[in-house]
């Protein structure tokens, strides 16, 4: 047999190999992280009055705990007002647990359970919410403060961010104290002040249950939801977060010695500076088909098509073709490696002034697996040759842990995100920052998930115009966290 005759054979063994290989991967697929019904007893939703809690999230959004950026210009006797409206609106509640507020204003309630053996669950929701833009005011159907009651939903700013949680969360509490529920497991609910401007509140409480040996079972806080119309998927899908991404602004200044624009160095400040902005943002992190972003393909996968299932069971093949695909969208791209973003610049005061240092800020978001260390020496490594200083602006943080997709925190969570096995599951990665993100060292387990219904447009809605709760959702979040606390305490 001719050589040519066998390369030829061979590379047809190869291929049909390769093909079965592909195949049976496919045909054997399974999504993982999806809860086993069968094994977990969820208890039945305890009635809440819906038209009161409605009512009772109107009442929240015209308590104005807005956040500023510059805290002094916060109406910090809100705070205090929202406090005391808690306190006379859910009596039960506040008769069944115990309430702290620390110095910075923010809240700890704990309701004791029976066996001091069993790890407290922890739930969040911050009570700050962010300014409305000034001059869009009259783009709001209804006022955004008013809490208007109108077709079919609540309106206002913190409608969802987060008085939504905070006020369904108290809604449950107060109906199973209210019917003389007795947990066995502690519950506590923690609320930071000011999730929005730094999270000064939830490190507070971090720093409190930390002196207290406290290690919680499992955190639930903000972050994700149920997509309506989840991209690829074509069907809704529960997404809970697993993790966030770190934070870090790096500051770069290039130095200069100034002067009249007239007559120019060679190359001045400015140019410097944008060599090296340049030089930092041509150097991206490469996407890798790992950590929450993966799972999360994985889990919807087999909803998807064909094609993609062959992609995602053989991605060790295809990764590339599915890092192209993914990395279109710039929301898709984010949970596969860590972003950067130039933000801000500074340069003189003056068009006809040569700047002694301009500066530029760039936001990264640092993904699972990489750290602020990895993300100076690459910053360092790009400008490596030119006149600049680097620095963090403000503080740099790694990546959260992430949490389990084993655990029985996350059996019991995915299955009353499935809505009894009738929505898909899937691990996320949240790649903005919640309060939750600081109690990781006091609980086995941190997960970000609200569980309301929404489509992609729809979420733009937060931190945007129209903000609003749906009185759909508004009963989704009651009975989920009715039957949460009474699943999870029992």
């Amino acid at each position: 047999m001719k050589v040519w005759t066998r390369v030829a054979l061979g590379a047809v063994a190869v291929v049909v190999l390769l093909a079965g290989v592909v195949t049976v991967r496919t045909l054997t697929f399974k999504p993982g992280a999806q809860a086993d019904l069968s094994a977990i007893r969820l208890e039945p939703a305890t009635p809440v009055d819906q038209a009161k809690a409605a009512q009772h999230l109107s009442e929240a959004i015209r308590i104005l705990t807005i956040s500023h950026q510059d805290k002094a210009e916060n109406q910090w006797a809100e705070w205090d007002r929202l406090h005391a409206w808690l306190a006379a609106t859910y009596p039960a509640a506040h008769a069944a647990m115990t309430r702290e507020i620390l110095p910075n204003k923010a809240l700890v309630y704990t309701w004791k359970g029976s066996d001091p053996s069993l790890a407290p669950v922890v739930l969040m929701a911050h009570q700050d919410v962010v300014p409305v833009t000034s001059g869009t005011e009259q783009d709001w159907k209804h006022p955004p403060f008013a809490g208007v009651i109108a077709e079919g939903a609540v309106w206002g700013r913190g409608s969802i961010d987060d008085k939504g949680s905070l006020v369904t969360i108290f809604e449950a509490a107060e109906a199973l104290a209210a019917k003389g529920f007795k947990p066995r497991r502690t519950v506590m609910i923690v609320s930071g002040q000011d999730e929005e401007a730094g999270g000064t509140g939830a490190r507070a409480i971090a720093a409190l249950m930390t002196a207290r040996g406290v290690k919680a079972q499992f955190v639930l806080d903000e972050g994700m939801a149920v997509v309506s119309d989840f991209p690829g998927a074509g069907r809704p899908v529960a997404a809970i977060g697993l993790g966030e991404k770190g934070y870090a602004t790096l500051k770069i200044i290039a130095r200069a010695p100034g002067g009249h624009s007239s007559a120019p160095p060679a190359e001045t400040g400015v140019e410097t500076l944008a060599r090296a902005v340049l030089a930092i943002t041509g150097k991206p992190f490469p996407m890798r088909f790992q950590g929450p972003g993966a799972d999360m393909i994985r889990s919807i996968a087999p909803y998807s098509g064909l094609m993609t299932r062959v992609v995602v069971a053989n991605s060790w093949l295809f990764e590339p073709v599915l890092m192209a695909q993914l990395g279109k969208s710039p929301a898709s791209a984010s949970a596969f490696h860590t972003t950067i973003a130039p933000t801000m610049l500074k340069g003189s005061p003056k068009e006809n002034v040569l700047p002694q240092d301009a500066t530029a800020w760039i936001n990264y978001r640092i993904a699972p697996g990489q750290t602020r260390e990895d993300v100076m020496a690459r910053a360092r490594e790009a400008t490596k040759g030119l006149n600049v200083e680097l620095s963090w602006q403000g503080e740099a943080s790694d990546p959260s842990p992430v949490s389990s997709t084993t655990s029985e925190s996350w059996k019991l969570l995915s299955a009353l995100a499935s809505d009894g096995g009738k929505i898909p599951v899937a691990p996320a990665l949240v790649t903005a920052g919640t309060d939750s993100r600081h109690l990781t060292g006091v609980a086995q387990d941190v997960y970000r998930f609200a569980p309301m219904f929404a489509s992609v447009s729809e979420f733009g809605m937060i931190h945007g115009t129209n903000e609003k709760m749906s009185l759909e959702n508004l009963q989704r979040m009651t009975d989920f966290y009715t039957r949460l606390i009474a699943t999870a305490a029992r």
